[in-house]
């Protein structure tokens, strides 16, 4: 018992200090390589479909937008249910053979033969894929990492995700797209996504992922019970609108730019070079936005910076590109902005999590839900409105959405909110942490969490 004990107090190395678990280091990695692969696509997937296949701008928005409810589906189980159930690494698993199968067939088969119904079903299914994968990595970050650290870790897990997509997958594909062309470079996404794959299931070695977080409950009352919470527990009904909002804004986006930024005579590598700004803007304040989440106030954190700022960014993403025409430092400007304001939210599973502690799994399945239906609603919206109100109204609709985020998330209590000394100056958490590394009864898998390898740190 004591070798335990000794190891957690023991001097935290420096991905422990930041706010990474230590024992899931190799699953930060395998997500940045999984979303590598992922993200190879993003910055050009509804031009291809467009431009290439023959299919209409609306066409395109309407596969991708079977694409979100397929992975709005699979983020509610991967990271409530299923990890309750199987554990997060057959989630994870379960994801990357499901990402695998049909981007081969979606290859093989469906684009070859340019069939629309062949390809929405295709792509469409492949969403089962990146979000088990992915956000089973998450439930796994939130069973294992401290509670005083919940936003770092999850920080980090949002800069490895927007690292790989769509950063990382953006420079893939303008280095590889002028010599190989996008379809073949389609083939070298597959070879990456499997790279980060065997990262998680050959070298991450942390035991709680291994099993079902809650695997003696049954899958029906579980399942039932996350609906019911967010009844029971209205917050989290306000925090599912939240989510869904939050990234609703750049997934139609990233489908409905390209097609404005062409018309003001951006190029393909313009368009791309805009994107990777964006979410570089964006990963940079990830890790700031954690640290003001845990030190200062999430939900504050959520209203100005997540609702506020990516609001101002939507209007200036229409505004600034219209003004300034073919000028690439204005339209860098913009989607700078946004990308900052699209971080804000990353104090929001802590602030769900302080809803129903001990209904982990649950709060889970209700935060990636919300952030699958954005895969779905974004491009949604802009399927619907587009034709209509063009690119200008498309953006007033994001913004208007973010603005009534901003006062949603006042609504939604923080951790440490009413709590002075709890969450608040150095000694207090210093106190924190140590109390739960000894007694371990914080934790609603505590035996696991605080197991030999020291996985609680």
């Amino acid at each position: 018992m004591s070798g335990p004990a000794t190891s957690a107090a023991g001097p935290r190395r420096f991905p422990e200090r930041v706010g990474i678990p230590r024992a899931l280091g190799w699953g930060y990695i395998g997500v940045l390589l999984f979303m590598i692969g992922d993200g190879v696509e993003t910055s050009y997937l509804s031009k291809y479909l467009g431009d290439d296949l023959g299919f209409s701008e609306t066409g395109a928005g309407a596969v991708i937008t079977v694409y979100g409810v397929t992975a709005a589906i699979a983020s509610f189980l991967g990271a409530g249910l299923l990890s309750d159930r199987w554990g997060p690494r057959r989630v994870m698993a379960a994801g990357a053979a499901a990402w695998v199968v049909f981007h081969v067939l979606m290859l093989a088969v469906a684009v070859p033969l340019e069939n629309y119904w062949l390809v929405m079903v295709t792509y469409g299914l492949r969403g089962f894929g990146y979000p088990m994968f992915a956000y089973g990595f998450l439930s796994w970050v939130m069973a294992v990492a401290p509670r005083d650290h919940q936003s770092k870790a999850v920080g980090w897990f949002w800069f490895s995700y927007s690292a790989g997509y769509p950063i990382i997958g953006s420079f893939v594909f303008a280095a590889a797209t002028p010599a190989l062309g996008f379809y073949t470079t389609l083939w070298l996404s597959l070879a990456v996504v499997l790279a980060g794959s065997l990262v998680v299931l050959l070298l991450l070695r942390e035991p709680t992922g291994f099993t079902g977080l809650a695997p003696g409950r049954d899958a029906r009352t579980e399942l039932a019970g996350t609906f019911r919470i967010l009844f029971e527990k209205p917050k989290l009904g306000i925090s599912l609108v939240i989510r869904l909002i939050n990234t609703t804004p750049s997934f139609g986006m990233w489908v409905f730019m390209p097609f404005f930024v062409r018309d003001l005579g951006f190029g393909d590598g313009e368009w791309n070079a805009l994107l990777v700004v964006m979410m570089v803007a964006n990963l940079c304040a990830l890790p700031v936005f954690g640290v003001l989440g845990d030190n200062w106030s999430g939900r504050r954190t959520c209203a100005l910076f997540g609702g506020v700022l990516g609001a101002a960014g939507c209007l200036l993403c229409y505004q600034l590109p219209a003004a300034a025409g073919h000028a690439f430092l204005p339209a860098a400007v913009a989607v700078a902005v946004y990308g900052v304001g699209l971080a804000g939210y990353v104090p929001l599973p802590a602030m769900m999590t302080a809803q129903a502690p001990e209904r982990r799994g649950q709060v889970m399945g209700v935060y990636t839900l919300g952030a699958g239906l954005s895969v779905a609603v974004g491009p949604l919206i802009g399927t619907v409105t587009y034709g209509s109100f063009g690119f200008r109204g498309l953006m007033v609709i994001y913004a208007a959405l973010l603005s009534l985020n901003a006062v949603l998330c006042l609504c939604v209590t923080s951790p440490g909110d009413g709590s002075p000394g709890t969450g608040r100056g150095r000694r207090g958490r210093r106190r924190g942490v140590r109390s739960r590394r000894t007694a371990g009864t914080a934790w609603p898998y505590p035996t696991r969490a605080a197991g030999p390898t020291g996985t609680s740190t």
